[in-house]
């Protein structure tokens, strides 16, 4: 039997999951993440040891740490959790080069690769894989990224990362470099959409629209219902409309540089320098207009 712990961060709104089956314990991790506060730049891994202990108290075996993309709003956890668990297989999808190379520029990392080597494993579109007793299937569905992927386990449960939200809120923003409203609404429309109706939907992000409590499951039926953005009636041209729009009005994520730079590296931190102290790079531009 396939079950699905989530742990919320409330401070970047995020969800980890930790999937598993509860006879074998097989285990994989999806979308860890590193507590970081920007005003005094320092870190601490609450959050990983929030799911650390759960897989212990479980007794789980964890195959996998599954990033669905280089995340713009949080620094990932994925090193500190292999770090105690040296055998899982850190994997994301193999577009992830194209972000490297996008914002390898912006930071001006000359030693960063563009291959995605920092990542243990590289997914295929349509490439299934398997954690032990659970049978992971990667969809590419790109839109908020170049390189997102959604990931569907045991054929009843798929992973949106910031592609599909809660079908009372939306989609993701697509207004990144690399971005796109029309791959968006393909990835939405033509991959997720065509998944069966009741197929569980988890969401990487939730933002409590209303001030609601905090939701994460949904399904492709609800979503196809409901979803304000993205239902299955709405054209492409409205969509694509309504999300360049509403994007426009968006500001910047709070940790979007701390974060991107950290996260195409794998979350692997700056190397100290000869002070024994990690720096992260901060692009200073003029305002618009200036």
């Amino acid at each position: 039997m396939t079950t699905i712990n989530a742990f919320y961060d409330d401070v970047t709104a995020t969800l980890t999951y930790v999937v598993y089956d509860e006879n074998t314990k097989d285990a994989v991790v999806i979308d860890p993440v590193l507590d970081y506060e920007p005003h005094a730049s320092n870190y601490s891994t609450e959050s990983i040891d929030k799911v650390d202990e759960f897989i212990k108290t479980q007794g789980l075996k964890l195959h996998f740490i599954l990033e669905s993309h280089a995340h713009a709003d949080h620094l990932t956890g994925s090193q500190f959790l292999k770090e105690r668990y040296p055998e899982a297989v850190l994997g994301i999808g193999a577009n992830i080069k194209l972000v490297q190379k996008s914002f390898k520029h912006v930071f001006n990392f000359k030693e960063c690769n563009e291959n995605g080597v920092q990542f243990d494993r590289l997914f295929g579109d349509n490439e299934v894989f398997h954690a032990g007793s659970l049978t992971i299937k990667v969809l590419y569905t790109p839109g908020h990224t170049p390189a997102c992927v959604s990931y569907l386990i045991n054929d009843g449960a798929v992973f949106t990362g910031d592609v599909l939200f809660m079908h009372d809120y939306g989609t993701g923003r697509c207004d990144f470099p690399g971005g796109s409203s029309e791959a968006m609404f393909d990835s939405v429309t033509q991959r997720l959409y065509t998944l069966p109706d009741d197929v569980k939907v988890y969401v990487g992000h939730d933002y409590k629209p209303g001030g609601r409590d905090v939701q994460y499951e949904s399904t492709i039926g609800e979503q196809k219902r409901s979803n304000p953005q993205l239902d299955g009636r709405i054209s492409k041209a409205e969509f694509v409309a309504n999300r360049d729009s509403r994007d426009a009005t968006l500001k910047a994520p709070r940790l979007l540089l701390q974060s991107l730079q950290v996260n195409i590296e794998a979350g692997v931190l700056p190397a100290p320098e000869d002070n024994g102290k990690r720096y992260l790079k901060m692009p200073i531009k003029p305002a618009k207009g200036y």
